[in-house]
């Protein structure tokens, strides 16, 4: 099965944004062992810590990175699971954004849009979307 690590900083405070992650996370139990790694958004050491030890593919969150469907997104999971890949880390930095020497260690760059969003929005918006590609992947209908 898939480890799904998604390091970010800060921690949610509203609690419609805690159930929206819970559900997100019951949700994908079924596709993936999902972790979620909170570092203190002014604690860079932590942060480049956490990103510099995990192994296995490092996505970043950020602006200039590439945008992809949802189906492109899928695509790049299951080509990164058909290659051997078996974990994946997504950051989502905190309101300064990721630094560039954390940049500069991800595999890949990835926008969502040109648009702006609150840390913690972001993080209930890519959960949403890794459900949706574990969904195009396995042909179920969510998607649509």
């Amino acid at each position: 099965m898939l480890n799904v690590r998604i390091i970010c900083c800060g921690t949610l405070k509203e609690q419609y944004l805690k159930d929206a992650v819970n559900e997100y996370s019951k949700r994908l139990s079924a596709f993936c062992k999902l972790t979620v790694q909170e570092i203190k958004e002014d604690t860079l050491n932590a942060a480049f810590s956490a990103v510099s030890s995990f192994k296995g593919c490092k996505i970043a969150l950020c602006i200039e990175g590439k945008m992809l469907s949802s189906e492109e997104l899928a695509r790049k999971i299951e080509s990164l699971t058909i290659n051997g890949t078996s974990d994946i880390a997504f950051i989502i930095g905190g309101s300064e954004g990721i630094s560039q020497e954390i940049k500069d260690m991800c595999d890949i760059k990835l926008s969502f849009s040109k648009m702006t969003f609150p840390h913690q929005l972001m993080r209930v918006i890519l959960l949403e979307q890794i459900y949706r590609a574990f969904t195009i992947i396995n042909h179920k209908s969510y998607h649509k």
